[in-house]
């Protein structure tokens, strides 16, 4: 078992500040503006996480195609299954 950091500076939570703690999106939009944009959770889950093997130049070409590859992927395999 590790042992706890002690950080004068990022002390551990207590049940009280749990208690405090409230979403981000109860924050002031000029603090909110600091934060990333999220995609949050889906409403309706469209796709099913699988694990799948591919050769490496498979993926390296996809990959190489920017944001979206794995969305490409698919639907590559939907053609092929003709879908």
């Amino acid at each position: 078992m590790s042992k706890a950091i002690d950080d004068p500076e990022n002390p551990e939570w207590t049940a009280a500040d749990f208690a405090r703690a409230r979403p981000g999106s109860e924050l002031p939009e000029e603090l909110r503006a600091f934060f990333p944009k999220t995609r949050g959770t889906q409403k309706a889950p469209t796709k099913i996480p699988v694990s799948i093997r591919l050769s490496p130049e498979v993926v390296d070409h996809f990959r190489a195609t920017g944001p979206g590859w794995q969305s490409r992927i698919d639907d590559i395999l939907k053609k092929a299954a003709g879908l």
